[in-house]
């Protein structure tokens, strides 16, 4: 059932909202004489992302002027609701700007506001343009909140048990199924490299593969697997991290977040699919029985691994989830991992880079990405590079040679040779963090490819 957003009204209760106009470079164009005198007196221009609110008679906001540039782009609308003082406002807008805009404001509401109380203050509240789609833009504001709020939460209140609660509160309310294997069953069960890389944490804190299934006796339906990277913290394990390197830790479960925002959007739209979400959730821990560089760990799909690096731990316990996607003979795999600081390296922290050796996907997913403006660039497997994961002793290595260089690309290579063979499969290399604050985008936990995959699999799978 569908909650529209508490920040978002309807249009028959907005005659009263403030508008919001979309100004460009000739700001004084189509604006009456007060307004007209009020812009120049504050440098209103017309630049992309100026805000000015021009009162009316009695003081009170009469419109607002948002600068559009040369050209208007709806995410400026990210900002609205950190830089306008409280009340109703409706946008000038209509059509996919309206919609793209619409859903903008509402992803700059977001505050994680968990351990700090902030001071009250008038909501900001928009009035949604006529022919948006107020119930979906609610569900994927409220996918990108959860994931964002995942990630912004401290270790030690988000571990592997937090993160089975999540799990299990979306399944039941999907009514889908959902198992859980933690601790020594992992290996029982065949989930090696996930209890090798978990095993060091606390008892409280076991490590555990979650599985969600949605639809599953609807075999007519293509099957969706979606994977995703939950290491609640990562120390890097023997190998440890230097104290900046470990600060944000919290985040290494990104990936997880991911796939369960996703996971919950897809049921609650209702896609015409079969759904898998498997996430391995761990804590990359120091103890004296952490996993050592120099082990040979087994894996679920039967092929031996030398660890080189116990900080490389995400493509371990992604190496065993990816196998038991595959059991499934998916339609379709993809996979979220904040898994390198190569990454960021190449593309920097807003740009997320996306493999796939499907061209269709490829399109698929760039495509959808440039529409709902949550971007990705799609990087090459280079098959040049796979020789830096081989080993003398296993079958692969978990830290590739150093000649190869490219790390992010050599491990979406290590996690290619565990990824599904029945059908398309894509990896997206996630940051899920804001490092700098700007307006309506925090410091903090960020939903990066969440929106362009949802987009994708809604025209791949709906036509």
């Amino acid at each position: 059932m569908s909650v529209l957003h508490p920040l978002l009204a309807t249009a028959q209760d907005g005659a009263d909202a403030v508008p919001i106009r979309i100004v460009g470079p000739d700001a004084e164009v189509g604006l009456d004489a007060a307004a007209a005198r009020w812009a120049t007196l504050h440098g209103f221009a017309g630049k992309s992302g100026q805000l000015l609110v021009v009162p009316g008679s009695d003081g009170a906001a009469a419109q607002v002027l948002l600068g559009a540039g040369s050209a208007f782009d709806p995410i400026t609308a990210r900002g609205l609701s950190a830089r306008l003082p409280g009340g109703l406002y409706r946008l000038e807008l209509s059509g996919a700007e309206a919609e793209l805009a619409t859903l903008a404001f509402l992803l700059g509401t977001y505050v994680f506001d968990r351990y700090k109380a902030r001071p009250e203050t008038a909501p900001v509240r928009l009035v949604a343009p006529n022919g948006v789609d107020v119930a979906e833009l609610s569900r994927i504001a409220a996918a990108c909140a959860l994931a964002r709020e995942m990630v912004d939460t401290p270790a030690a209140d988000m571990g592997p048990l937090q993160i089975e609660t999540i799990a299990r509160e979306i399944a039941e309310s999907a009514g889908a199924a959902i198992t859980v294997t933690e601790g020594d069953a992992l290996l029982e069960d065949n989930y090696p490299a996930v209890h090798a890389v978990g095993r060091a944490a606390a008892p409280h804190r076991a490590p555990r593969l979650i599985e969600i299934g949605w639809k599953l006796d609807r075999t007519e339906l293509p099957l969706v697997a979606l994977v995703g990277k939950g290491v609640v913290f990562d120390t890097g394990g023997l190998d440890l991290k230097p104290a900046a390197g470990m600060r944000n830790m919290k985040k290494d479960m990104g990936g997880s977040a991911h796939a369960l925002a996703l996971g919950r959007l897809v049921m609650q739209a209702d896609l015409p699919v079969r759904l898998v979400v498997i996430v391995a959730a761990v804590e990359n821990a120091v103890a004296a029985d952490a996993f050592r560089p120099g082990d040979i760990l087994n894996s679920r799909k039967g092929l031996t691994i030398e660890v080189g690096n116990t900080d490389a731990e995400g493509r371990l316990i992604l190496a065993d989830a990816l196998t038991r996607a595959g059991e499934h003979a998916p339609d379709l795999t993809l996979d979220f991992a904040t898994l390198t600081g190569a990454a960021r390296i190449a593309l920097g922290p807003d740009l997320p880079p996306l493999y796939t050796d499907d061209e269709a996907l490829a399109e698929g997913l760039m495509t959808a990405a440039g529409q709902v403006r949550d971007p990705l660039w799609r990087m090459p497997l280079w098959p040049g590079y796979r020789g830096a994961l081989e080993a003398e002793i296993a079958d692969l290595r978990n830290d590739p040679a150093g000649w190869a260089q490219a790390g992010s690309v050599t491990a979406a290579l290590f996690l290619q040779r565990f990824a599904p063979t029945t059908g398309a499969w894509a990896h997206m290399d996630i940051f899920a963090w804001n490092p700098r604050a700007r307006s309506g985008f925090p410091e903090g936990g960020e939903a990066q490819a969440l929106r362009a995959c949802y987009a994708m699999l809604k025209t791949r799978y709906s036509g």
